[in-house]
This record gives C-alpha cells, sequence and structure tokens, in this order.
C-alpha cells in the first residue's frame, strides 16, 4: 500500500476555487494523485462522488440530468473525460440560482482530447493542473530520487529503482494500449510507442515536424496529432517560444519535453542513477525536470516560455498578466555534482524584472 504524502498547498488551492466557481476541474495525468486529493475533499464536505470508469459507481448518461439536479452541496466527477456528453448539462447546472450545488471534475486528458467534448464552460470553470509530486512536497533532501524515478505517487515509492521501472513501463503500455482508445484516439499504439521514444531522444529540442515525420514515415500533419495527443495526456509538454517584433532571427517553434522526469528514464531505458550520470541526455533531462518545477512553483502553466536566437544560448521566461518577464537560465551541467558557470544570455530589450539561473548541482538547487 502507497504511503499517503500531504499536499497542503494544493489542497488549499482547490479549496480556494471551489469557493469562487461553480465548477472546478483538476487535470493532470493518470496516477498523479487526484483520486485521492479529491476523496479527502470529498470525505470531509460528505461531497457525492461518482467515478465513470466504475460500472457500479458510475453516472448513466441517461440519468445523469435527473441524479445531478437533485444533489445538494458539492459533486465529485472522477474522470470526466469518459463522458464528454456531461458538460453542456453542467453549464446548466452551473447557472442555476441560487446555486445548489457545485461541482469538482477531474480529468485525465484535456477536454478536447475527448470525442465529442464541444462545451468549454467559459467563465463557470476554475482549472487547476495537477502534476506528480513535487520537490516543494517532498523536500529538496528527496531530489535525486524524484528526479530519477520522477513524480508519479506508485513510481516514487517503489521499494526499489527496478520495481519503479516495471511500474513506469506498465503505465505507459496501459496508457497507448487501453486509455488513449477509450477517448475516441484511434491511433495505432505500437506507432505512438515508437513516436513517443523518438520524442524522448528529442527531449529539449526545437519541434521539427518533417524531421520526425520522415523517421516515422507518415505526414507532417499525422507527426504533429501525435504530438497533441501526447500533450493532451499530459505526458509532453510544448513549451512556446518568447518574441516580440525585433530585428533579430529567433526560433519560432516550440522546444518539447516528456514531462516527468520518470516516464523519460523510462523511455531512454535509464535504470539506476549511474546510468543517468552516464547519459548522453544528462543534461537536458536536468533542463525538463528543474522547467517542470518552476512552472510549478511560478504557477505559469499558461505563462512559461523559451527565448533563443539563432545561434544563442537559451533562456526560460515566466511571466504574468500585467508584469514584466522573469528570466531563467537552466544550466546543463556534464555531471549531477559539477558546478556548472553562470551565464547570463537574457536580452536587454526583454527588461525582466528578476534572473536567476538554475544549476544542476547539489550545492546549488
Amino acid at each position: 500500500m502507497m504511503r499517503f504524502t500531504p499536499r497542503p498547498a494544493l489542497e488549499s488551492r482547490v479549496a480556494a476555487a471551489l469557493r469562487s466557481s461553480p465548477v472546478t476541474i483538476i487535470l493532470g495525468p493518470r496516477q498523479c494523485g487526484k483520486t485521492t486529493l479529491a476523496r479527502r475533499i470529498a470525505r470531509r464536505r460528505l461531497a457525492a462522488y461518482f467515478d465513470l470508469e466504475d460500472p457500479q459507481g458510475g453516472l448513466p448518461q441517461e440519468a445523469a440530468a435527473h441524479e445531478l439536479r437533485r444533489l445538494r452541496g458539492l459533486v465529485v466527477i472522477d474522470e470526466c473525460q469518459r463522458q464528454p456528453g456531461l458538460f453542456p448539462l453542467l453549464r446548466v447546472l452551473a447557472d442555476r440560482r441560487p446555486l445548489p450545488a457545485r461541482f469538482l471534475l477531474l480529468g485525465s486528458a484535456a477536454p478536447d482530447l475527448a470525442l465529442g467534448a464541444s462545451e468549454s464552460l467559459a467563465g463557470r470553470l476554475a482549472h487547476i493542473e495537477m502534476e506528480g509530486f513535487s520537490v516543494a512536497e517532498l523536500g529538496a533532501a528527496r531530489v535525486e530520487r524524484l528526479w530519477l524515478r520522477g513524480g508519479l505517487p506508485p513510481s516514487y515509492q517503489a521499494r526499489s529503482d527496478s520495481e519503479s521501472l516495471r511500474w513506469r513501463l506498465d503505465y505507459a503500455q496501459s496508457l497507448l494500449e487501453r486509455d488513449l482508445p477509450q477517448l475516441g484516439i484511434r491511433i495505432p499504439a505500437p506507432a505512438l510507442r515508437r513516436f513517443w521514444t523518438m520524442l524522448a531522444h528529442l527531449h529539449g529540442s526545437i519541434w521539427n515536424a518533417s524531421e520526425l515525420a520522415r523517421a516515422m514515415g507518415v505526414q507532417e500533419a499525422t507527426a504533429r496529432r501525435y504530438l497533441d495527443v501526447l500533450t493532451g495526456a499530459f505526458v509532453a509538454r510544448q513549451l512556446p517560444p518568447w518574441f516580440t517584433n525585433i530585428g533579430k532571427r529567433l526560433v519560432k517553434a516550440p522546444k518539447i519535453y516528456i514531462r516527468d522526469s520518470g516516464l523519460l528514464h523510462a523511455l531512454l531505458g535509464i535504470r539506476t542513477r549511474s546510468q543517468l550520470c552516464a547519459h548522453p541526455k544528462l543534461g537536458f533531462s536536468w533542463e525538463g525536470f528543474a522547467l517542470e518545477e518552476v512552472i510549478r512553483a511560478a504557477r505559469a502553466e499558461r505563462d512559461a516560455f523559451f527565448y533563443r536566437t539563432m545561434p544563442a544560448r537559451n533562456s526560460i521566461f515566466s511571466s504574468c498578466v500585467g508584469a514584466r518577464p522573469t528570466a531563467l537560465s537552466l544550466s546543463s551541467p556534464t555531471t549531477p555534482d559539477s558546478p556548472a558557470p553562470c551565464m547570463w544570455p537574457c536580452p536587454i530589450w526583454a527588461s525582466p524584472d528578476y534572473g536567476w539561473s538554475i544549476l544542476g548541482s547539489r550545492r546549488c538547487i
């Protein structure tokens, strides 16, 4: 049985969203702890709970309107992407005044990835993006284990590195062969697995659709579709570029990352810390790990960018509405214990309010 790890900051965010919005949705990859979090909240509030993957405790489409209209207080609907037809009904229920019930939705895929999900619930919906464990939740003393195994709780809490790796490989297989097809995505699992593995070898690189399409033997639009599917399942990140109307040649394609470092290492065949230290993707692995930690700490899921001239080093920008950007340099050391030089690549015109260099060194983490 997995040990429970408190996540008070995340619980506070959910509580605040439930107070301010009629519908709150927690989105994140499978097995990141959404159900555990929601059940804790539901127990405290005596909420109604529906798991749409449970044949006994689900919510049949034909009975949903009658069942949800009569409920009061908090209503939790787990794996909401399984029934995209619920979203138009929730729009009607969220507009009732006075508001008799609030809804907490959990999803393992972006709503637009689900076949038939067209209702956005704009103006009625609070989004919270959830991932696995973070350094802030576990403490800096556990950063090496977190980096190697990733933050998904069953992987991080496994009894050994080998058990953790087996779980991650099974997780990837289940996602491709069962979870995505249930959303109506008809992509052969072997093809998507091959693409995901190729993406892992390009982790931290600029997206090049034509290169991947040639390697896969498919059209560029197909390669882009594969990338969007993995992004919508929260296992890949497309980091958009930061650019303004200036007279420089800038990279305007996104950078690609595997979001969970443990899944990245599983796809690359990295089993132990010593193998990670000797792997040519060591620096890029650290860059992606540090990037995810920064985005979560800054709550910058929609406001993170990278800047790169051709040729130049990279900066990561995290900007907020109404604020000037913060520039972050994620340096890549040759080994996790060697200090990297602090080279500041931020251009003067960007005028960031703050600048940080995050180094892959024990003394600098």
